[in-house]
């Protein structure tokens, strides 16, 4: 929204900033910083009021779990609210990438908001069935996809007139496989792991927030230098039109992400629920289809597909042999019952994050 102050700055030069992403995503971070930090205790307040008995914890789970129990959730409602104010203040909302990331933001935290909703009123670990959740998540996905290919033909350069519907790889140059229409499916794909890798990570106090503003950091950097002619050409990645906008955004989850970590450090005063591990995780799967760097996501964001595929080893042996692989699913619970504390298990986790952040980002060099 203040973008427009740039057509102001024949009259007030200072006003030229404003045509700066640099200086718009800067202006995201503290914005959505300042809105949680202000807001964020009202909110907590009000959702403990409301929740009574708040979260249910796993009586299966560790039991050092069982302190939190009382704990309220729906703490995505505070970095949601965050994001969403500081997009639209400092992004440019003529861009249909930024209205796409917007929707498919507020569309997965609605699902998880429901989703938290049922467990808290049944205290159930019970919510909205995973079928229902994913058939949700895989139409408002694959809508998100017909926009983003769609902008990216109607703005692609002539020499990757097919970039909007292909996959590219890291690491090489000029590889690129054209998907046509099955891009669609495969980018939804892309989201909807994307959202529900970020949900099953979020089980420990500040375990999944730090890895998302850190994946959020990465593709601030990717969306800015995917989005600009002369930063791609020389690193020698695929350019994509207006995608630049999107490091506002994820400056956003930044500032956002920051605020919220201040009331979710041990012991969490709030938990994030669905409501935002959901949102967070479709939002960053979004910007990564935007820009073309879907397999650097898998990347960068690799301690989520970490969590994920250990959910689903345990559940395939289990079913197909009736033994477990690990002692507790997701991996995080396992090196739980292992002996570690929780807070080596966050540490070490964060830790992972970004060295595979700092793998994911060397490939925009070495090609």
């Amino acid at each position: 929204m203040l973008v427009f102050l740039a057509d102001w700055a024949g009259q007030v030069s200072v006003l030229n900033v404003f045509r700066y992403i640099t200086f718009r995503t800067g202006g995201a971070v503290m914005t959505a910083l300042l809105f949680v930090f202000l807001f964020g205790p009202a909110i907590i307040a009000s959702l403990r009021i409301r929740q009574g008995k708040g979260q249910p914890i796993r009586d299966d789970g560790p039991k050092s779990h069982l302190a939190k129990k009382g704990t309220p959730t729906m703490g995505g409602l505070m970095i949601l609210s965050g994001i969403l104010v500081a997009t639209l203040l400092w992004a440019d909302l003529k861009s249909p990438y930024v209205w796409t990331v917007i929707l498919v933001t507020v569309a997965f935290g609605t699902i998880g908001f429901y989703d938290d909703y049922l467990k808290v009123t049944k205290q159930s670990h019970k919510g909205l069935s995973g079928r229902a959740r994913l058939v949700l998540e895989a139409v408002i996905a694959m809508l998100a996809c017909l926009v983003i290919m769609s902008a990216g033909q109607a703005g692609a350069v002539p020499s990757e007139e097919h970039l909007a519907t292909s996959l590219t790889f890291p690491f090489v140059k000029d590889l690129m496989i054209n998907l046509w229409y099955f891009y669609v499916p495969f980018g939804a794909f892309v989201i909807v792991s994307a959202g529900n890798a970020v949900n099953l990570t979020d089980g420990l106090d500040g375990l999944a927030i730090v890895p998302v503003m850190i994946a959020a950091a990465s593709f601030a950097l990717i969306s800015y230098l995917a989005g600009n002619y002369v930063f791609s050409g020389y690193l020698q990645i695929h350019f994509v039109v207006g995608t630049g906008e999107l490091a506002v955004i994820c400056g956003a989850v930044i500032g956002a992400g920051i605020g919220f970590l201040w009331f979710n450090a041990p012991p969490a005063a709030i938990f994030m629920g669905d409501t935002g591990s959901l949102a967070l995780g479709g939002l960053i799967g979004t910007v990564a289809v935007a820009v073309k760097h879907e397999i650097v996501l898998a990347i960068v964001g690799g301690l989520f597909v970490l969590e994920a595929v250990s959910v689903i080893i345990q559940v395939t042996s289990f079913k197909l042999t009736g033994k477990r692989v690990f002692k507790m699913a997701p991996i995080h619970h396992h090196f739980e019952q292992l002996g570690w504390t929780e807070s080596q298990v966050v540490i070490r986790f964060w830790i992972i994050a970004v060295v595979l952040a700092l793998i994911g980002l060397s490939s925009l060099k070495l090609r």
